[in-house]
């Protein structure tokens, strides 16, 4: 069975082609960009699957090269090289066409959208702040790996360690079909650096993961149901402190949905991006309970994320990092806070 239709795919690409050198095509920004989006991702698809094609067709070249090796006499070293570099090609055309495969398993409503990810220190005090850090910094070095925009658009760090909360912005294609899964609750076990006793401590943060909406989606928000708050910012890692009350809180009363900005440059961009935040997760709030009127959407969005933990991190007495809801495992957890992630991303995926 073929991956996808790569016909179609063409059709769909000389249709934009053909939109795009249309007299008048730049005079809607917003549809052009979206068509020019649409565009690139078309040509990588199509880029990437001829690719394919050429790795195969040359390691079938290779075979039959072997073959008339073998038939004119070579010896059993030289064809044991040629062996072992066909199969390490092979190896290497697997890897790249499984990694395709996974990427036509992005086809939710919003897998090429931009992914809006937050991390929040749970249960276990300072330990916890600290683990939230870690897991900023993963996710921040997952981005750069693959080639990501990673924007932070909120940082709230805390007088001791780590951060209470921290929010990023993960711009580039299938962002949030890949980081949709990582929503949930993620526990880390190892000996305290905080603890003088050097006792063994468990600490949780949550991840919330949301689509950035498209410009053209619209969802229609009461100005009678929100609650706005500002602050003083507090900056990432000491930087963009301001000393105005430019930070925002937005808190949407009835779902008790609460959302931070504060590294923008002005109150008004501050506030600007909090109302894309809110947006995102009053959408996703809807979906989830098939709610087309916010007003009928109930109870406390925060708490109701909280529930068992979809991974753990145990860094003593052994290394595991391990994922409950796939059984994917590994015991390099060095590489996984390192940005590594990708395993567990795509087991998750392959479960669908």
């Amino acid at each position: 069975m073929a991956l996808f239709d790569l016909d179609k795919v063409r059709e769909e690409l000389d249709r934009t082609n053909r939109e795009i050198e249309q007299p008048g095509f730049w005079e809607n920004p917003e549809a052009a960009q979206k068509a020019m989006k649409l565009k690139k991702s078309m040509e990588s698809t199509i880029e990437n699957f001829e690719s394919l094609e050429k790795a195969l067709d040359d390691i079938e070249e290779l075979i039959e090269l072997t073959e008339m090796e073998e038939e004119a006499g070579a010896g059993e070293k030289e064809l044991a090289e040629m062996a072992g570099g066909i199969e390490k090609d092979f190896e290497k055309f697997k890897e790249r066409l499984e990694e395709l495969r996974l990427r036509t398993l992005l086809t939710g409503k919003y897998d090429h959208c931009n992914a809006i990810l937050s991390i929040h220190s749970g249960t276990g005090g300072i330990d916890a702040q600290d683990w939230a850090l870690m897991l900023y910094r993963m996710y921040t070095r997952w981005g750069a790996q693959k080639g990501y925009s990673v924007k932070t658009i909120d940082y709230q760090r805390d007088t001791e360690a780590g951060i209470k909360c921290a929010t990023i912005i993960v711009e580039g294609e299938n962002a949030y079909g890949y980081l949709k899964n990582e929503k949930g609750v993620h526990r880390l076990v190892r000996i305290s650096p905080f603890n003088a006793a050097g006792k063994r401590q468990t600490s949780f943060a949550l991840v919330e993961v949301m689509p950035e909406i498209d410009e053209e989606i619209n969802i229609e928000i009461d100005p009678e149901d929100l609650r706005i708050d500002t602050y003083r910012a507090s900056g990432a890692g000491g930087q963009h402190v301001n000393m105005t009350d430019s930070a925002i809180r937005i808190t949407h009363i009835p779902t008790n949905i609460v959302v931070t900005c504060q590294n923008e440059r002005s109150q008004h961009q501050n506030k600007e991006v909090a109302m894309k935040l809110l947006a995102a997760k009053l959408t996703e709030l809807a979906e989830q309970e098939q709610k087309e009127n916010l007003k009928e959407l109930k109870g406390d969005y925060s708490m109701n994320t909280w529930g068992s933990q979809i991974r753990s991190y145990v860094f003593q007495p052994y290394t595991l990092v391990k994922d409950h809801r796939t059984g994917a495992e590994t015991s390099n957890v060095g590489a996984v806070m390192d940005g590594a992630i990708d395993y567990f991303i795509n087991e998750k995926l392959k479960q669908k």
